[in-house]
């Protein structure tokens, strides 16, 4: 079996959105079908506040860690963090309050993909029914979609 085999690939987050990004560990891109402009972000769940959410945006090649912060979401609301370093006129900031804003009924031309890791925990995804809803089956449970 080879790497390309066994390496967990892109799904599309259909359904549940909101639900999905905010399990705790989310890694996702959005991708514009009309322009073909596609961006990664990163929202995680404060450790001892579970409606606090930091949303990070991809910045480097490392698909891992190049990560930048660009603000948090706290109650359900977007913010941009004054600390960040990318300005809230760049166009990852504004893509993504666009976005959380329009979450709920996003244009056809809009999709938004997970990586092949749990939404919740962050492991890898290998079982082909796991990759489909973005969860472990341990994972599923707890977020009670299963």
């Amino acid at each position: 079996m080879t790497l390309a085999q066994t390496a967990p690939q892109a799904h599309r987050i259909t359904s549940n959105l909101t639900q999905a990004l905010c399990a705790g560990n989310a890694r996702f891109t959005l991708r514009n079908t009309a322009s073909g402009n596609r961006l990664t972000y990163r929202m995680q769940v404060c450790d001892d506040k579970p409606t606090l959410f930091f949303v990070q945006v991809l910045t480097g090649a490392d698909n891992a860690g190049d990560y930048t912060y660009l603000g948090t979401i706290r109650d359900g609301v977007y913010t941009h963090g004054r600390k960040s370093r990318i300005t809230d006129d760049a166009q990852s900031a504004k893509t993504f309050a666009w976005f959380w804003e329009k979450r709920a009924a996003l244009p056809g031309c809009v999709e938004v993909w997970h990586e092949g890791h749990c939404l919740r925990c962050g492991r890898v995804l290998t079982v082909p029914q796991s990759i489909a809803q973005g969860y472990g089956p341990e994972c599923i449970q707890l977020v009670g979609q299963a």
